[in-house]
């Protein structure tokens, strides 16, 4: 398919990524969200036969940088690479709470303005960090009013993303993180299910933002074990509520034990986990978690 990412390209990602990791060690600037994806991609280097991955890997940059009459205000990208990257652009967004939507908006443009213009086919994801560092202080204070930008332009280059992320850690018993879970969730808009026991297994889905925010707030926590399985992204024009509310697969965020033996709580049963996805329609994401055909 045209899709078909090269091996020569797959390397050119990794060997990115791997300057990214070591040029950044800290979490708090580089984070790989998409583990499985990044795994995919080394074993489609390392194996001519390997299949080709199924997702991009995405990740975060988190970029600090000074303002005047203010201290340092974080920007954070949130980055995903196309299976063609480099020969097509990376999909970058810059987000950060000092921005306004429309501010936002233009910053976003100017920056893929600026790698398309520079970058064509190579890889670009430092020059990309530069300039943001460089470039993205100036739009907090840019008055983005009538004159330079109306409203109509602000929506029509509105796309919401609804996200579902399938979480597995592996095992949940603490009562206090079982309890963010359950907390963060209803805070953020997010609904989905929560799997206690060994394995653990968490889905939430809502606005894309609100889901990463989600899972940097998860992940801070201390884990075995935990990585984002699957994800799916949808893209809805306009994203009103109402939109939203139509992709949802579950009403609330609600625990779910699905307990085999009674008393102890440990091992879930995952006839019982089959079933319950069978019915909202996610039966496919069994396989993903354990491999195997559920029955």
């Amino acid at each position: 398919s045209t899709e078909m990412a090269s091996q020569e390209e797959a390397e050119i990602q990794i060997s990115e990524l791997d300057l990214l990791s070591s040029m950044f060690p800290y979490e708090e600037e580089f984070a790989v969200t998409d583990q499985l994806a990044l795994a995919e991609l080394k074993h489609y280097v390392e194996n001519e036969s390997a299949e080709v991955p199924s997702s991009k890997v995405q990740f975060i940059l988190n970029v600090k940088t000074e303002v005047p009459n203010a201290s340092m205000v974080e920007f954070s990208m949130a980055c995903a690479l196309p299976f063609k990257y480099p020969a097509v652009l990376p999909e970058i967004t810059v987000r950060s709470s000092f921005l306004s939507r429309s501010q936002q908006i233009l910053l976003n443009s100017d920056l893929k303005t600026y790698l398309m213009q520079n970058f064509s086919g190579e890889p670009c994801m430092l020059s990309a960090r530069e300039w943001v560092k460089d470039h993205a202080a100036a739009y907090i204070d840019k008055d983005l009013s009538s004159s330079s930008m109306t409203a109509s332009d602000a929506t029509q280059s509105e796309v919401t993303t609804f996200t579902r992320l399938w979480i597995y850690s592996h095992h949940i018993y603490n009562k206090q993180k079982r309890k963010n879970i359950i907390d963060w969730a209803k805070e953020l808009s997010l609904s989905g299910f929560c799997m206690p026991g060994k394995p653990g297994v968490v889905c939430v889905e809502g606005l894309q933002s609100s889901c990463e925010e989600f899972w940097s707030r998860i992940r801070r926590l201390t884990w075995k074990r935990i990585l984002i399985r699957h994800r799916e992204d949808v893209s809805l024009e306009g994203g009103g509520h109402a939109e939203i509310q139509k992709q949802r697969k579950f009403s609330t965020l609600e625990e779910k034990c699905f307990d085999a033996h009674g008393a102890r709580g440990n091992h879930m049963d995952l006839g019982q986990l089959y079933h319950f996805l069978e019915e909202k329609g996610c039966a496919d994401i069994f396989q993903m978690y354990f491999g195997v055909e559920g029955h």
